[in-house]
């Protein structure tokens, strides 16, 4: 005899599944892309502002990172924080896969010549492979330090605020817990990044060392905090819609659990 309700009970649960899926792919493939192209560009987008100069310099691999937040909110409220803090560690583990992977390729033969830089020749075929390694290692050492400070800082704050607020004010959990834990994150990239891939930061003729890093480090979070608060729209009807389709009430969800757990 056919079960409508064992059938629905099973197309609910693939829903849930294929969006925790999408959710942590966009996750994991975002990390891996920022590790690897992380700062082996900065970006000049300086502007003028009533006759000043305003500095503007990001990394190209901070372009895609506010992503990972918005992945992390959205499997918090949906999903709970077990959930969001399983993809944090697993996040962990792809940062190591990459360093792991990236050491391979440069101990595999043949070996190339280096030079005074720890390079091969800039005429060499290995060069850019090596140049890539270098930088690499030096941003995933700093990402994997400050992901692990920045990602649990943010799934706690937002379930903090979200158990303070008895599960309202959706946009106070998302944008509190975001624009904390990124000043964190950009704080520890850059910083960690100069003194172990010191050759990948640019500090402009003329300006000293410590002026070219604050000025990384407040575009980089200016930059987040502004993806970060247009993010709060989707979110809300991202957490509407999903919400609807996967059969969730986050907020009454999480009311029961809390009153479960009080007794």
């Amino acid at each position: 005899m056919f079960d409508y309700g064992d059938q629905v009970s099973k197309t609910i649960h693939r829903r849930r599944e294929v969006v925790f899926l999408i959710l942590s792919g966009l996750f994991f493939g975002t990390l891996a892309i920022l590790n690897v192209l992380g700062i082996s560009r900065q970006i000049d987008l300086s502007f003028d502002l009533f006759g000043w100069r305003v500095p503007f310099i990001v990394f190209i691999g901070v372009l895609p990172y506010p992503l990972t937040f918005l992945c992390t909110d959205f499997i918090s409220e949906l999903y709970g924080r077990k959930r969001a803090n399983t993809v944090v560690w697993i996040g962990l583990l792809l940062n190591v896969w990459v360093i792991f992977i990236l050491w391979l390729g440069g101990v595999l033969p043949p070996h190339p010549v280096l030079t005074e830089t720890g390079l091969p020749a800039p005429t060499d075929p290995n060069h850019t492979f090596f140049q890539i390694r270098k930088w690499t290692f030096g941003a995933t050492l700093a990402s994997m330090i400050a992901y692990l400070t920045a990602q649990f800082i943010d799934v706690h704050l937002f379930h903090y605020i979200r158990k303070r607020t008895r599960g309202k004010k959706l946009w106070l959990r998302n944008n509190g817990s975001t624009l904390t834990s990124q000043m964190v994150d950009s704080l520890s990239v850059i910083l960690i990044t100069y003194f172990f891939a010191r050759d990948a930061i640019h500090i402009t003729p003329g300006e000293t060392i410590l002026f070219g890093l604050v000025v990384l480090i407040l575009s980089n979070y200016f930059y987040k905090m502004v993806t970060a608060l247009l993010d709060t729209i989707p979110f809300y009807i991202g957490v509407k819609y999903l919400s609807r389709y996967l059969h969730l009430d986050p907020t009454k969800e999480f009311l029961e659990k809390e009153k479960a757990g009080r007794k």
